[in-house]
């Protein structure tokens, strides 16, 4: 079993990088990529834990992506470094997410929802607070029965407490990536919001400005979509992914470390037998090393 997207508390997730690799052993896995939202805070101690668990670790990053429909996020996988480009990027995005979040607790408060991020920070333990933060916080002060309906009522779209993220321009997030030896990958793309027949064409302007790869198993996705999206991928040339966005059973219970689309298995091929692999087989996963 593999895992090429998962978070820990240095973004939004629920674990630490050292106990999430961790819990990636004891649930079978043999490769973990960490993907930290905007943050590459906690991939060295992730691979300082990964080498002594041996399990092979993936250095990595997802970076929000200024896009027109829906949202667009941008896995960068097997990183060698954290670049001057990339520094750029995180930092622009992570001062875009700490006005976001400022924002939305102030609006919260103007339609009578008692809360405050230093209460959020220490109930979940997290750097990088987001809305299934705020939208759990709300089921525990009971103003909603749901995370659901607190999206619903105030978070979505259109709802009075939502506030836009903070996007990088694709181009100059896919560079930094690169720069920082790594591979970009979209992740989630049937996050765009883009019809079925509209998503090749939207795939080939994505891989035109340079991304490698596409996430094509993810648990948003039914399995039929998630096949659809391996079709599509292959027949761009470019890499398919899976992963299972883990986050931590505070923040989203439904997913588990090393299962995807439909609560299968994420295939181990995804990572061993890509015609990009993200590793070298001669030389094995030094070759995945990240140093700062």
């Amino acid at each position: 079993m593999i895992d090429l997207h998962s978070h820990s508390t240095a973004s939004d997730g629920c674990y630490s990088p050292s106990a999430l690799i961790r819990k990636a052993v004891a649930s079978g896995l043999s490769v973990l990529a960490l993907t930290d939202h905007d943050n590459c805070s906690g991939l060295m101690e992730a691979q300082e834990e990964a080498a002594r668990q041996g399990i092979i670790f993936v250095p990595g990053v997802e970076l929000n992506i200024d896009w027109p429909t829906g949202e667009f996020h941008l896995l960068g996988l097997a990183l060698k470094t954290l670049s001057p480009s990339l520094r750029d990027v995180i930092a622009f995005l992570e001062d875009g997410r700490r006005q976001r979040n400022e924002q939305m607790a102030e609006k919260l408060r103007e339609n009578g929802v008692d809360i405050n991020l230093d209460e959020l920070r220490g109930a979940f333990d997290t750097q990088e607070l987001g809305r299934p933060h705020f939208a759990a916080m709300l089921v525990q002060k009971g103003y909603v029965k749901t995370r659901q309906q607190a999206f619903d009522k105030y978070f979505a779209k259109g709802r009075p407490c939502f506030v836009d993220k903070a996007g990088s321009d694709l181009s100059v997030a896919v560079a930094a990536i690169k720069d920082s030896g790594g591979i970009p990958v979209q992740a989630h793309p049937l996050s765009m919001f883009v019809s079925w027949g509209k998503i090749p064409e939207k795939l080939l302007e994505v891989q035109a400005a340079g991304v490698m790869g596409l996430e094509a198993w993810h648990p948003g996705a039914r399995i039929s979509e998630a096949e659809r999206l391996e079709e599509l991928a292959h027949s761009m040339g470019i890499i398919a992914t899976g992963g299972s966005d883990f986050h931590g059973e505070k923040v989203r219970s439904d997913r588990k470390l090393g299962f995807s689309s439909g609560g299968l298995k994420i295939k181990d091929s995804f990572f061993y037998d890509e015609p990009l692999p993200l590793v070298n087989k001669t030389r094995g996963s030094e070759d995945l090393s990240f140093r700062i």
